[in-house]
């Protein structure tokens, strides 16, 4: 993050996280010691010999930090606005109504070894899945880390729905998710048994063939900015990308926090150089290859649900053929 965007995080949390200078340590320095586990995954004692102070003396300042961030979690999470009539956007124009997209991500974390089988995961490794839920602009709306890496996708998606102060759809809206979801009230996925990822439509393939395939294609170009902030967020926060030193408790707070500060730095930052080296390493890639609103309560398929996603794609299709002739 630019100084800008450095001195307004601090003046936050000095106002609304109650956050306060220390005998001998400034609010900025506590900042900077937290940001630099964060970023480039530092153990205490490298931070200890940076900043020239006890590991004591980090450690506290750490989690009083990281509580300072959570503190304030309503504030950095948005509230997402549905597409509109009005939208033009190529990717988002067919999906009025829809609030976003939504998938879940490993994360790898360091547990005791008589956990480690309910956090492993279909490759082996030992991570947590963290359910994680974006707007358009790649802002995160809701996160939930801390289910065991072993947990199927739906499973973890029903647990933020059911939560007493859990992830809230409003009936009416949608999120896009991919097919590891039910196609059900509140959550648009694509037809299974059709090609889907966008690696399946390059210009070396065929174009749509019929209705579904069409569906498919949009719903893959707009469904992929949840995957985009996942890829962002972990190249900005180093210990999102491996596994750091703390119970694994205070695992979840530190991911919780990279999500709440990835929020606060995309809405004060104008350009965002990580995004940019992003998109470097997409084409490099290319290259080489809640209180009063009625909210969803249930996670599961239905025939009208289905039937909606039928029409949607049946118009898509019209207006392609259209635009083809």
């Amino acid at each position: 993050m630019d100084c800008n965007t450095f001195g307004r995080l601090c003046n936050l949390l000095k106002q609304l996280g109650s956050l306060d200078d220390g005998t001998y340590v400034s609010v900025e320095e506590q900042v900077v010691m937290f940001l630099s586990i964060l970023a480039h995954h530092k153990k205490n004692r490298i931070v200890r010999f940076d900043f020239w102070r006890s590991g004591q003396t980090i450690s506290h300042y750490v989690h009083t930090v990281l509580n300072a961030i959570l503190k304030i979690h309503v504030l950095l999470l948005v509230k997402p606005q549905p597409v509109s009539e009005e939208c033009n956007d190529s990717r988002w124009k067919w999906f009025k109504g829809c609030l976003g997209a939504l998938d879940d991500t490993y994360i790898s974390v360091l547990v005791p070894n008589i956990d480690k089988a309910r956090y492993r995961t279909r490759k082996g490794q030992i991570a947590t899945n963290m359910l994680g839920v974006c707007d358009r602009n790649m802002k995160f709306v809701y996160a939930l880390p801390g289910w065991e890496g072993s947990a199927a996708d739906s499973r973890v998606l029903r647990d933020a729905v059911n939560r007493r102060h859990g992830f809230r759809v409003p009936r009416g809206n949608y999120y896009l998710v991919d097919c590891g979801y039910a196609n059900s009230e509140g959550f648009l996925a694509p037809y299974k048994g059709v090609r889907y990822h966008l690696k399946e439509w390059g210009p070396t393939n065929s174009r749509p063939q019929n209705a579904e395939e069409l569906f498919n294609l949009q719903h893959a170009k707009a469904q992929n900015v949840i995957e985009r902030a996942f890829g962002i967020i972990k190249m900005r926060w180093a210990a999102l990308r491996s596994t750091t030193y703390y119970p694994i408790k205070v695992q979840v707070r530190l991911i919780m926090a990279c999500v709440l500060l990835e929020n606060f730095i995309r809405s004060n930052m104008a350009v965002d150089p990580i995004e940019q080296q992003y998109d470097l390493l997409l084409q490099d890639l290319e290259n080489t290859n809640d209180e009063q609103e009625d909210f969803v309560d249930t996670i599961e398929s239905s025939q009208w649900w289905n039937a909606d996603r039928d029409v949607l794609a049946q118009t898509m299709w019209q207006q392609y053929l259209h635009a083809m002739n």
